[in-house]
């Protein structure tokens, strides 16, 4: 069975080109369910019906796991049979025909502009480190890329001249990405008084971003830096590598950007992924409207004023003339 997840995991990678966190994502759930069918003495797929599978998600709700997570198990498990039905390692898929509840997306998690200022005043860049850390999560908030996108930028990946970046996304797909003018400062100063500090060898680690023992630096180490600069910051709300790609997207929204612009900044190709930050720009609307629009305020006023004309003019809504 570890041979098939093994054989599976390496077709991800070469016939669908998904990142390697993503790959990842989807072996750790493989090898979690070989070990319960091997706890249940199941040795082979074939062995594996509907009601088993139904079993496996009780089995990880009763563990505390989140509808989430196990709506993204039923993921890699599906188009795992399917691939092993593919590969006739089994004569029927025990998905068909079977239907895992959706679970409602819930509104990523933002910062305020305040918040994100804060959080980016964070690192003190009076050492190559502070510096690296000061220019990548200007560049993070700057061009709005994921966090595994952001550790596998190259040196020669960024043009500071014309500002902007190239990366590679999801699928092996590549995008173009402006940065702006203070971005590009911070970059600068890096490179010229940062990076120079941490790399032993240029020929063999072109890396943009290296971490303090001159390799690549790891998701896991950018997610602790997000959580101490998100302490030091004093933001109370819970931070993750993502925060800022999220308060980079409802920024935009908010500030009137279209939604197919953001949406190809992001690197998404289906157009219903983007409505999340959508939705989560919209729910500010009514407060920055109320704030900021000249009639909002005076709206209030209107019944007090309506009262002080004549009767027949009030129940029109309108204050008398008279006088």
């Amino acid at each position: 069975m570890e041979r098939d997840a093994a054989s599976f995991i390496s077709f991800l990678a070469g016939q669908r080109g998904l990142s390697e966190a993503t790959r990842e994502s989807y072996a750790r759930d493989l090898k979690q369910y070989i070990s319960y069918l091997q706890s249940k003495q199941i040795s082979d797929y074939r062995q594996v019906t509907r009601a088993g599978i139904l079993l496996y998600f009780a089995y990880l709700k009763d563990l505390g796991k989140a509808p989430a997570t196990i709506q993204r198990v039923s993921v890699t498990l599906r188009a795992f049979f399917r691939y092993l039905l593919q590969e006739r390692r089994i004569e029927q898929d025990p998905f068909i025909m079977l239907e895992m509840p959706k679970v409602e997306k819930k509104p990523p998690q933002t910062l305020t502009v305040e918040e994100t200022e804060r959080l980016l005043e964070a690192p003190k860049p009076d050492t190559p480190l502070g510096l690296r850390d000061k220019a990548m999560l200007e560049l993070l908030y700057a061009t709005g890329i994921r966090v595994s996108e952001l550790i596998s930028l190259n040196k020669d990946d960024v043009n500071l001249e014309l500002h902007f970046l190239r990366c590679t996304g999801e699928r092996g797909k590549e995008r173009i990405l402006p940065f702006g003018g203070v971005t590009a400062e911070w970059l600068d100063l890096y490179l010229r008084e940062g990076r120079s500090h941490l790399i032993l060898d240029e020929r063999e680690n072109p890396a943009l971003f290296p971490n303090r023992r001159g390799g690549r630096i790891s998701r896991q180490g950018f997610w602790k830096l997000m959580k101490k600069y998100g302490q030091e910051a004093g933001i109370t709300s819970d931070i993750t590598p993502h925060t800022l790609r999220h308060s980079f997207a409802v920024h935009l929204l908010e500030r009137g950007a279209d939604v197919r612009s953001v949406q190809e900044l992001l690197g998404h190709s289906d157009a219903s992924t983007i409505q999340m930050y959508v939705s989560r720009s919209r729910s500010n609307l009514k407060t920055v409207y109320d704030a900021f629009h000249p009639r909002a305020m005076r709206e209030s006023m209107a019944p007090e004023a309506a009262q002080e004309g004549d009767p027949k003019d009030r129940q029109n809504g309108f204050p008398s003339e008279k006088g």
